[in-house]
């Protein structure tokens, strides 16, 4: 009999096998803040490259505090939605260091790599072909995001060699690849605070696609191992196939099973006597 508590059960089920608000509002607000994050990239390039007059200047940056603002806004009601939110605040702490601290704020442009979306779907279903093209543009974002940062901190500094943007984006990859020929060199404290996290970004990363590639070597081992051992189960059936076939032939011509007609050993006390 179907009871209440049945009932019950499958209706707890039900409700677990729902997404929560917090997915909700994280699907619904995907491909917006990946906008937003676009729009904020583009402003910031043009102040940091371009170097427009104190009017434009100074517009651009209401126009990316509103847009950072929108960011904010969306930490918040994450938070807000979250069921558990103090686990849910410790399990977020890097969100809400971007938030909270000023000079992380350009860090937050890593939602464009929602934009790369398509780019993954492209390259295949299989979980390592979206490793491979997340962290390929991840490390390409994280390159230009961290060029920006610090030629905009060190370009007007005293003492600085980082003064323009060829010169920033060779010092990003050289840090990102941990190779560090040292001939740029960030000498205030953004700059250095934004290497500091290319360069746990850029081990990060390397540590990503070694492991998708070791994952991948693996995986055709194993796979070469299970053909080479399903082709040897192969032959094995063959020739017991083969053999239950010669013992068949042998006892038609016998007349009877081999085991009958075959002569049985020689005792141990015989052998002793002879």
């Amino acid at each position: 009999m179907f009871s209440a508590h049945n009932a019950s059960t499958i209706g707890r089920q039900a409700a677990a096998a729902q997404p929560s608000a917090l997915d909700r509002w994280e699907i619904r607000t995907e491909w917006p803040l990946a906008a937003v994050a676009l729009i904020f990239l583009c402003i910031y390039s043009v102040q940091v490259l371009l170097e427009p007059p104190a009017e434009v200047h100074r517009l651009l940056s209401v126009i990316n505090t509103v847009l950072y603002m929108t960011f904010v806004g969306d930490y918040i009601m994450r938070l807000t939605l979250a069921d558990q939110r103090w686990r849910w605040f410790w399990g977020h702490l890097f969100d809400f260091a971007i938030v909270v601290l000023p000079f992380l704020r350009p860090l937050r442009l890593l939602r464009l790599v929602m934009v790369f979306k398509v780019a993954q779907g492209a390259a295949g279903n299989m979980i390592r072909g979206r490793v491979i093209a997340y962290a390929a543009c991840s490390s390409v974002l994280l390159i230009y995001i961290s060029s920006l940062a610090v030629l905009s901190a060190e370009r007007h500094q005293p003492g600085a060699n980082i003064t323009s943007f060829g010169k920033s984006l060779w010092w990003a990859v050289t840090t990102v690849t941990t190779v560090g020929y040292g001939d740029e060199v960030p000498v205030t404290v953004t700059g250095r605070v934004a290497a500091a996290f290319l360069m746990v970004g850029g081990i990060s990363l390397l540590g990503v696609i070694t492991a998708t590639l070791a994952s991948w070597i693996i995986q055709r081992v194993a796979e070469a191992n299970t053909e080479n051992q399903a082709a040897t189960k192969a032959q094995i059936d063959v020739l017991r196939a083969e053999l239950r076939r010669l013992t068949e032939a042998l006892e038609a011509d016998r007349g009877g099973p081999l085991s009958d007609s075959t002569p049985a050993p020689p005792s141990a006390d015989r052998v002793r006597l002879d």
